[in-house]
């Protein structure tokens, strides 16, 4: 019997489920969470595309019971914010930064320091461009495996964003760049493999696929495709990039299939505060892989936190 299951497939009691309401009034579900007694201070989870709250409850489980005040909500178009979006895709990521910069800014207002922000994949692109965009009050940043680019091959980077481009042009901006494997994603699917290691953990994003269909968004659009290029070439310039000055750690993973190497390495050379830590073993969800990966992952980034903490 798998005994940790619970604390992957549920949201604690004690967390508050409501909405927030972003600048232009869209209503995004938000989770906060209290510490008990005297919290380390308060920590900020976003997710990456296709992700939901309930998907790291695990992770959110264990930052909570290590101290720290924690919350997490579901990005516009996706879990139970998806609006009027149809599959999480969109032509261009400003409103999503504009949530984030105002979620933040609330949180912040509200909860003790440290405050900290980590982000997974596609989260960590929107993070690291309202650091550069928007430069945040916060301490600190942790970014997870970070979608600076879309990991394009066969397709060779310098192409990519022409080939999106052209796909878009040609009327496909909403068309999902590849189609669902027949017979679905299940436990041992190519899919699993570049994600995590773990067919428990990776079984349990089917579980609430099952408990909630809308939260599954299939595969991105070449309009969303369009967009994230456009979004690295506008912001992740050497001499924005300069401009982050707060630490930052970035944990990836050198064999990642999703998401490009190469361009973790170049942006975290140019972060002023940053430090690169790299998964020779990992799959993309460094925080839902094997234990071996995810326990050193989760010490690295409790070492950092507590070089935040005053």
């Amino acid at each position: 019997m798998d005994i940790y299951a619970p604390r992957r497939r549920a949201l604690s009691a004690d967390a508050h489920i409501g909405a927030w309401h972003a600048p232009d009034g869209w209503p995004l579900r938000r989770m906060d969470w209290p510490a008990q007694g005297a919290a380390r201070g308060s920590l900020l989870f976003a997710g990456g595309r296709g992700d939901f709250i309930e998907k790291y409850a695990e992770t959110l489980h264990d930052w909570h019971a290590s101290g720290w005040n924690v919350a997490s909500f579901d990005w516009r178009g996706q879990g139970q914010s998806r609006g009027d979006i149809s599959g999480g895709n969109v032509e261009r990521f400003e409103p999503w930064i504009d949530d984030l910069d105002a979620l933040i800014a609330d949180w912040r207002s509200a909860t003790p320091g440290p405050h900290v922000v980590i982000a997974h994949s596609m989260g960590g692109h929107l993070l690291l461009r309202t650091l550069v965009d928007r430069r945040p009050d916060i301490d600190g940043a942790v970014l997870v495996a970070p979608m600076i680019m879309p990991n394009s091959a066969p397709i060779p980077p310098g192409i990519a964003p022409w080939v999106t481009g052209l796909m878009c042009r040609l009327g496909r901006t909403g068309i999902p760049v590849w189609k669902p494997r027949p017979g679905g994603v299940p436990v041992g699917s190519g899919r699993q493999r570049f994600l995590t290691a773990s067919p428990e953990r990776y079984a349990d994003e089917l579980w609430w696929w099952e408990q909630e269909p809308g939260f599954n968004l299939g595969a991105p659009s070449w309009g969303w495709m369009r967009a994230a290029y456009r979004s690295a070439a506008a912001t992740f310039a050497p001499q924005k990039l300069a401009r982050v000055m707060l630490p930052v750690l970035i944990l990836a993973a050198e064999q990642d299939r999703l998401v490009n190497l190469a361009a973790i390495r170049r942006v975290a050379g140019q972060i002023p505060g940053a430090t690169l830590e790299l998964y020779p073993d990992a799959a993309h969800e460094i925080l839902r892989d094997a234990d071996p990966v995810r326990d050193r992952a989760l010490a690295r980034i409790d070492a950092f936190l507590s070089g935040l903490e005053r």
